[in-house]
């Protein structure tokens, strides 16, 4: 393992910041992929969709679903003030519809860190 010595932790401790996290979870419409009507599969493609050009955009560093999270059913960490994300997720079609709601929270971060690519 990889010693990490105090003055490498205070320095990197320096560049933390914080990102408005959101936890995406099952509304009162939400059904199972298998058992959604071709309306609800649409709206559940458009929120990707949108995700998708939120992280294009910028807005979204991370974005996701997750499986086998009981009510859980995706994450994203936004990279924008949390007055604007929770807008952003406001106008979500999957969220007006019912689909889905959120809770956002904080997540304390290092930027420029990310996921493997293998």
């Amino acid at each position: 393992m990889i010693e990490i010595s105090d003055d490498y932790m205070r320095a990197r401790l320096q560049t933390v910041r914080s990102y408005t996290t959101v936890l995406l979870k099952k509304g009162p419409a939400y059904r199972d992929q298998s058992s959604r009507t071709a309306e609800e599969a649409k709206i559940v493609r458009e929120h990707g969709r949108r995700n998708m050009a939120l992280h294009a955009e910028g807005k979204m560093a991370l974005v996701g679903p997750v499986a086998g999270g009981g009510d859980l059913v995706g994450l994203c960490i936004f990279t924008v003030p949390e007055a604007e994300a929770r807008a952003l997720m406001d106008g979500d079609g999957g969220v007006q519809a019912g689909v889905f709601v959120y809770e956002v929270v904080t997540w304390f971060g290092f930027p420029g860190d990310g996921l493997p690519t293998a």
